[in-house]
């Protein structure tokens, strides 16, 4: 059984995935255009096929060029957020972890034994996190250990956010029940 959707089987002649199709060199532009990247261009590209493949097929547009756009540019500034909180997680970690030498981080030493007991801890949160049901799994990986945002781990995952909300409450409540923490 693949994990891959098959859109084309899904909806062979939705009218916006035809558009997007067509339009879909000019898609990477306005996306490269934007973020100085091809490659985050291409990538952005590929979301937002996910995005009008997985859509509500019943919402329709007057012009549904301009509402391709329109998502496009709420995919491409999802990304932006998503990227800012990576780089205020990234820098709250070097303030708190690291020291600078001539503005060269320098790690703090570990005590052996902090060393090996954090590993025993993380070895047994693999371990808890491998025994979560798929979907709670899932949803506790893309929004814990990813940083997604509850709303694109719905979006990832095909469901409501609520249902992420839901799956996320409960991995925690299983994972603290485990580990005692």
């Amino acid at each position: 059984m693949s994990i891959v959707a098959d859109f084309s089987a899904k909806r062979p002649t939705d009218p916006l995935l035809e558009i997007y199709l067509e339009r879909r060199t000019n898609l990477v532009r306005f996306f490269a255009v934007r973020t100085g990247s091809i490659t985050v261009a291409e990538d952005l590209a590929q979301e937002l096929y996910v995005k009008l493949a997985t859509r509500d097929p019943s919402v329709t547009a007057e012009n549904p060029v301009a509402l391709i756009y329109r998502i496009a540019t709420n995919v491409m500034l999802d990304r932006a957020r998503g990227d800012a909180r990576s780089v205020a997680r990234e820098t709250a970690w070097r303030v708190i972890a690291h020291d600078t030498i001539g503005g060269d981080d320098v790690a703090d030493q570990a005590p052996a034994d902090d060393v090996a007991a954090s590993r025993q801890r993380l070895r047994q949160l693999v371990e808890a996190v491998a025994e979560l049901p798929p979907q709670m799994q899932r949803a506790f990986r893309l929004h814990k250990l990813e940083g997604r945002s509850h709303a694109d781990t719905a979006r990832v995952m095909g469901i409501s956010v609520k249902s992420v909300e839901k799956h996320i409450s409960a991995a925690l409540k299983a994972l603290t029940a485990r580990l005692g923490r």
